[in-house]
């Protein structure tokens, strides 16, 4: 090939097919709880030790088989579109912009399914009626796939939402009295037991991208990627636990699932924290096209 590398060739992906598939998931997102949150929550059921806990624990997994039996929404707030696209470099989508199809997949499955559109203007609080713009994150990468996460994100868990520029020296400890004070001081709002979300590191949005992107991670899930991650993950909700919060502030056991904590590395004079709460209708579902 005299010396010549061959090119990739480049996959044409139907924007049609991105919609479709961004439709099917937020409809899936919106009425099945995943299986790695439920058998988390009936797992916390079994150890829950306070008796009111373990009831509004019964409430939320009938609550959830009722939602799939019927296709109804698991809650009423069925939350601002969040998407997390992973668009390999060797794709082109045709037919109309990448973000264009996720809209359009978010248009169509919040009205297809009557749920409720929650999306507003910031300041004349007038409804935009079709739940869109959707909140898109796009991140290039080899190969000639798109992976699509979505999330159906409740304002009740995202209100209680923080960051904080910590000082360099606050190390672990610091980090970690930070990310349970947050918790706690979040309360029975973001509809316990939760999931806590953990960036730490980049610059201060990216710790926030971060923090809501470890949400995506299945509960259960042990941090594969630092073992020191793990270990903190495992220290933090032991500590919300240990504070007798409960299932829905009522008092108990388990006031949290799993701690997801994502980490980059930040400059030599910051180190940025952000936490994001997912209440226990912890929605979301992933394909690839």
């Amino acid at each position: 090939m005299n010396g010549q590398k061959l090119m990739n060739p480049i996959r044409e992906i139907d924007g049609k097919l991105i919609t479709e598939t961004v439709k099917r998931l937020f409809l899936e997102a919106n009425t099945c709880l995943g299986a790695d949150v439920l058998a988390a929550l009936q797992i916390s059921f079994d150890r829950e030790e306070s008796a009111l806990g373990r009831q509004v624990l019964a409430k939320i997994l009938e609550n959830a088989a009722v939602a799939r039996e019927e296709s109804s929404p698991i809650c009423q707030d069925t939350g601002l579109a969040v998407v997390f696209a992973e668009l390999g470099q060797d794709v082109h989508v045709a037919g109309e912009l990448l973000n264009a199809a996720i809209e359009e997949g978010v248009r169509q499955a919040y009205g297809e399914g009557y749920f409720r559109k929650s999306v507003c203007d910031p300041l004349t609080r007038a409804n935009t009626g079709d739940n869109t713009p959707a909140v898109i994150h796009v991140e290039i990468t080899a190969g000639d796939r798109i992976r699509l996460a979505v999330m159906p994100k409740g304002g009740g868990s995202e209100n209680m939402s923080s960051v904080a520029m910590l000082l360099p020296t606050a190390g672990r400890e610091g980090i970690r009295r930070h990310v349970v004070e947050a918790v706690l001081k979040a309360g029975p709002n973001p509809c316990p037991p939760v999931i806590v979300g953990v960036g730490i590191g980049g610059s201060i949005e990216e710790s926030l991208i971060l923090a809501k992107k470890a949400l995506l991670r299945p509960v259960g899930r042990k941090n594969s990627r630092d073992e020191r991650l793990d270990d903190l993950e495992q220290d933090i909700l032991a500590d919300v636990n240990r504070r007798g919060g409960g299932p829905q502030g009522f008092g108990g056991s388990v006031s949290a699932l799993a701690v997801h904590v994502e980490m980059k590395p930040c400059h030599i004079a910051s180190l940025p924290v952000a936490v994001n709460i997912q209440c226990h209708v912890a929605r979301h579902r992933e394909a690839i096209v």
